[in-house]
């Protein structure tokens, strides 16, 4: 695995906060000259006899940024070229003619992925609804692996992490859990028993909409090493500058989150009563679906993910996004920004969500700009 060159600046055996261990993890040592931050290495090649000798063999961000991940989730940590790359690499540890116990609520990426292993013979999917948690364990049976996410895209569905992960284990199945919307600072799926957690350092890690990213972090060394051997033979290796980029938006995610989580429970009480709004989900409500599981599993909170249905047609969905002034209707989630998308405008969404169903993601903004540009654009819209 990647040589990580910088362990901590602090003593991390210590019972540190989440929150600061994201600040403090994978710093140069402390001493006299040292730079606060870990150098960005823009090289390909190194001179023989050193540790890398090439590009794809190492990198000194990729070891920090390995590090602070490692720190937060428990576990051994390897950094891709983006969160699909992530992905990918973690597919391949299924055994040929293996099958898979995938979550029907999930990242379309990922569904396809595992769509075309199945197509080409590869290995066989079953799915099954992430929040019927007997109905995942039963699918185990079998299975070589079982997949879902804490909170899962686009539906702000709760999985019970640790339950699911019990009863894969207790089968022989390995559990991968996606934490990109809940983070490690919302939940630590390898201390609830799971194998292998996936995060899209893209979205909330980074923060700023300005970088590709992925990672796995592993209860087991083992396949902490196959994955990183992934990772360099198919070249699936991320940029120093990204990697740092990504280190330096870890450090802020406390706050950033914080922030963004209390505005997106706010705005969804208030669409919630909004008369052009049907349904909204986020396990934050009390009267959500999700809400009794996401108490238990998700103690610390709910992200700063929503989506909600608009009550009309779909011309007058999009009419709504096109009126929008403050909210930005794109692609992605987890930045300082808000973005907002009708996710069924993808073929891999639109059989799993309602047509008028729109994923929000709450970003720092203040709390009642963003209802003001809502609530305007949903009245303009719907009347």
């Amino acid at each position: 695995m990647t040589e990580r060159r910088y362990p901590a600046s602090v003593d991390l055996d210590r019972a540190w906060s989440a929150d600061t261990v994201a600040v403090q993890a994978g710093r140069p040592a402390r001493v006299a000259g040292a730079p606060m931050n870990p150098p960005i290495t823009l090289s390909s090649t190194y001179v023989h006899d050193s540790n890398p000798e090439y590009g794809r063999d190492g990198n000194t961000a990729w070891g920090a940024l390995e590090t602070a991940l490692g720190a937060l989730d428990g576990g051994h940590a390897v950094a891709f070229a983006s969160g699909m790359a992530a992905a990918t690499a973690i597919a391949a540890i299924v055994p040929a003619g293996g099958t898979v116990v995938l979550a029907s609520v999930a990242y379309h990426g990922v569904r396809n992925v595992f769509d075309l292993m199945q197509a080409d013979g590869r290995l066989s999917v079953r799915t099954v609804a992430p929040d019927d948690t007997d109905a995942v364990v039963a699918a185990a049976d079998g299975a070589d692996m079982v997949w879902v996410e804490s909170i899962a895209n686009p539906l702000i569905v709760v999985a019970d992490v640790a339950a699911i992960a019990a009863g894969a284990r207790a089968r022989g199945a390995l559990t991968v859990v996606d934490a990109t919307f809940a983070t490690p600072l919302r939940q630590r799926p390898l201390e609830l028993g799971v194998d292998i957690v996936l995060h899209s350092a893209t979205k909330l890690i980074g923060g700023h909409s300005d970088l590709l990213l992925g990672a796995a972090v592993c209860r087991d060394a083992r396949h902490g090493e196959f994955l990183a051997t992934y990772r360099h033979d198919h070249g699936a290796i991320p940029g120093a500058f990204d990697a740092f980029l990504a280190l330096r938006g870890l450090r802020t995610l406390a706050v950033r989150l914080d922030r963004a989580e209390a505005s997106a429970a706010d705005l969804a009480r208030r669409l919630a009563s909004h008369p052009a709004v049907t349904r909204v989900h986020y396990p934050g409500l009390d009267g959500d679906t999700q809400h009794e599981r996401a108490a238990r599993v998700l103690p610390n909170g709910c992200g700063s993910m929503l989506s909600f249905e608009v009550a009309g047609t779909i011309e007058q969905t999009d009419a709504f996004l096109a009126r929008l002034r403050l909210i930005t209707h794109a692609t992605s989630l987890g930045g300082v920004e808000s973005l907002i998308e009708r996710r069924a405008r993808y073929a891999g969404d639109a059989s799993i969500v309602a047509p008028t169903l729109c994923r929000l993601s709450v970003g720092i903004e203040n709390v009642e700009d963003l209802w003001a540009d809502l609530d305007s654009a949903l009245r303009a819209a719907l009347g």
